[in-house]
């Protein structure tokens, strides 16, 4: 997995857990459970892509 891809999907991963503690200090469940989509979306790319690594070696 490249520097690069790993870097985007930590970045997905801490925008959803930003977006999960907006949501539930504002009582927002629509945007606490967006932030929770987008975690499992990024540990999903990031699984994948170590999935790819394994293949390649």
């Amino acid at each position: 997995m490249s520097t690069a891809d790993k870097a985007k999907n930590k970045a997905e991963d801490l925008a959803g857990q930003a977006k999960e503690k907006f949501g539930d200090a504002t009582d927002d469940q629509g945007l606490k459970n967006e932030g929770k989509a987008d975690q499992v979306k990024s540990n999903l790319k990031d699984a994948g892509e170590k999935i790819k690594d394994a293949f390649r070696n």
